[in-house]
C-alpha cells in the first residue's frame, strides 16, 4: 500500500496518461509486422511502465515471430505466478523467469529489457531491469545462442499488448510509456533515474533517436489510443474493445488510489476495470465480512480527501466509508474499526458511536461523495452533490455535519490493526441471489462510470468527478499526497 512519505517520486517530467486494459473485456492492442520479408534483429530494447490491478492472470508484452511466441511480461508461466517472464521461440530460444514476484497493485513498475545476442557472454545477451535495478536472481535462466535472431521484425509477425494467444491471458493493468527499439540496445537510464531526495526510480523524457520501425505509445490521444508518438507513424493496427473511455490519468508520475481485496474474496466477487469496480455475482451473505470488502491502496493519516462511488444493479445492498488501514490483518467475520454508510439499512454506522438512524438510504441511481478530513479525524458524506446536514437531509452545499470522528477511539489510532492510518473501503452483498450490486469507485485517476457529465477536478486540477470537489479537499493521488499527506 502507498503510505505517506513513501509515495512515487515526481520531477520535471510528467506523464499525463496511461491506458487501462481489462481482462474481462478482452481489451488489447495489436500491431502487425511492418515488413513483408523477415529482417534479422540481434539488438533491441523494450521499455514500458505497468501498474497491475489483479494478480494471477494475464500477460503484458508479447510478439509473434516466424511461427512462435516471444514474451516480456509480468505473468504466470507454467509452474510460476506473478513473475517476470522473458522467453522466445515458445521457450526454445531462451527463457528467463525471475525468483522475485511482483504483487504490489499499488505501485508502478518500470520494465526494461536490453537484448544483444552478439555478446560472447551468454548472460550479457539479455539484461532485465525493474525500476532501474538489474535482476540477477532467476528460477530459470536460459539465454539465447550467440547472434540469435530475436524475430522482432519477422514477416507476418505481430506485436500484442495485454494478450498472449488466448483471451484468457489478457492482462488487467494500466500501461504507460511503451517503447520498442529494433536495432538499439539502450540503458535504463535513457528512460529513468533515481530521485536524489527519495531514492525512488522515476521516469525521465527519452531524448534519443528512433529508427524506421521503432515506436513509442504515450496514450495521450484519446481518439487514437494506439497512435505512435515517435514520429514514425507506426500506429497500432487493431484496438480490441478499447475506446476513449479507457484513457486514464493514473500514471507513473501521479499514481492514484485504487482498490484491492481486503481478504481473499468469495468466488462470486471480482475486482475489475482498473481496480475501480467491485462486483458481486453471487450470494455473499453480508457486506460486512472481509471477503466481500475491498479497501484502498493508500494509507492515510493526514490531509483532506474526496472520492465518489456509484452503484450498478442495487446500491442499497452495499456500504461505503473507511476502515483502519491494517484491519484486513485481523481477518475476522466483522470489522472492528470502521465508519461507513450502509445503503441497505439507511444509516451511518461506526465502531465509535451508536448507530445513526436519520441519514437516508441510497441506491443505484445515486452518486455518493466521501469527504475525509484526516487532519481533524472526521468524515462525512454527500448524495448526488448534496451534503449531509444535522437534520439527516442531504441538502448541504458543503461538508458541515462532522459527527463521525475518531479522535478518542483507540482502535483507530492506537490499535495494532490501525498503524495510525485509515483507508477507503466498499462492501457488497447479494439479496437472496436476486440482487447483485456493483460498486464503481472514482478516486480520480480512472472511473468506469460517472453519472453526470463530470469534468470536476480538485483545486490542483487532478481527478474527474461527477460533482464539485469541496474546497480544501483533494483527489487521492501521489502528487497531492506528497503535498498534504
Amino acid at each position: 500500500m502507498i503510505i505517506p512519505d513513501s509515495n512515487s517520486a515526481s520531477g520535471s517530467y510528467d506523464i499525463d496518461n496511461s491506458l487501462k486494459l481489462e481482462h474481462d473485456n478482452s481489451e488489447r492492442l495489436l500491431r502487425n509486422s511492418p515488413v513483408g520479408t523477415t529482417v534479422s534483429v540481434t539488438n533491441a530494447t523494450v521499455s514500458y511502465w505497468v501498474k497491475r490491478t489483479e494478480l494471477g492472470i494475464g500477460t503484458m508484452y508479447t510478439w509473434k515471430g516466424v511461427s512462435t511466441w516471444q514474451n516480456a511480461a509480468i505473468t504466470n508461466p507454467s509452474g510460476y505466478s506473478d513473475v517476470l517472464y522473458v522467453a522466445g521461440g515458445n521457450e526454445t530460444y531462451y527463457k528467463l523467469v525471475t525468483n522475485r514476484v511482483f504483487k504490489d497493485t499499488s505501485a508502478w513498475y518500470h520494465i526494461f529489457i536490453a537484448y544483444d545476442t552478439t555478446q560472447s557472454t551468454a548472460s550479457d545477451r539479455i539484461k532485465i531491469y525493474i525500476n532501474g535495478v538489474q535482476e540477477t536472481s532467476f528460477a530459470v535462466e536460459n539465454y539465447p545462442s550467440q547472434n540469435r535472431d530475436l524475430e522482432f521484425l519477422a514477416a507476418n509477425g505481430a506485436w500484442v499488448f495485454g494478450w498472449y494467444e488466448t483471451a484468457a491471458s489478457v492482462a488487467p493493468c494500466y500501461l504507460a510509456e511503451a517503447y520498442l527499439f529494433h536495432d538499439q540496445t539502450l540503458a535504463p537510464t535513457d528512460f529513468g533515474e533515481f530521485d536524489t531526495d527519495t531514492g525512488i526510480w522515476k521516469p525521465i523524457e527519452y531524448t534519443g533517436s528512433f529508427s524506421q520501425y521503432d515506436w513509442y505509445y504515450d496514450f495521450e490521444n484519446s481518439a487514437s489510443l494506439g497512435a505512435d508518438a515517435s514520429g514514425n507513424g507506426n500506429n497500432i493496427t487493431y484496438t480490441y474493445n478499447i475506446t476513449s473511455a479507457d484513457q486514464a490519468t493514473d500514471t507513473p508520475t501521479n499514481n492514484f488510489c485504487t482498490l484491492r481485496p481486503a481478504y481473499e474474496p468469495k468466488a462470486s466477487i471480482t475486482l475489475k476495470e482498473g481496480a475501480t469496480v467491485w462486483q458481486n455475482l453471487g450470494n455473499s451473505n453480508s457486506a460486512f465480512q472481509p471477503n466481500t470488502t475491498a479497501i484502498g491502496t493508500f494509507q492515510l493519516s493526514a490531509g483532506k480527501w474526496y472520492w465518489e462511488c456509484t452503484w450498478t444493479n442495487d446500491g442499497d445492498r452495499a456500504l461505503i466509508g473507511i476502515v483502519a488501514s491494517l484491519a484486513d490483518i485481523r481477518q475476522t467475520t466483522d470489522w472492528q474499526e470502521y465508519i461507513w454508510w450502509d445503503g441497505y439499512n439507511g444509516w451511518i454506522g461506526s465502531s465509535l458511536i451508536a448507530t445513526e438512524t436519520n441519514p437516508p438510504a441510497f441506491d443505484s441511481i445515486n452518486t455518493i461523495g466521501i469527504a475525509l478530513d484526516c487532519d481533524n479525524q472526521r468524515i462525512t458524506f454527500s448524495k448526488d452533490g448534496g451534503w449531509l446536514e444535522a437534520s439527516g437531509n442531504m441538502n448541504g452545499s458543503s461538508p458541515s455535519d462532522w459527527r463521525w470522528d475518531w479522535t478518542s477511539d483507540s482502535d483507530f489510532l492506537g490499535s495494532v490493526y490501525s498503524n495510525g492510518n485509515v483507508t477507503p473501503m466498499v462492501g457488497v452483498q447479494s439479496d437472496a441471489n436476486t440482487v447483485f450490486p456493483i460498486a464503481n469507485i472514482n478516486f480520480g485517476g480512472y472511473a468506469a462510470t460517472i453519472r453526470t457529465s463530470g469534468g470536476n477536478s480538485d483545486a490542483n486540477g487532478y481527478g474527474n468527478f461527477a460533482y464539485p470537489v469541496p474546497s480544501g479537499f483533494y483527489a487521492l493521488c501521489t502528487k497531492n499526497l506528497a503535498k498534504y499527506g
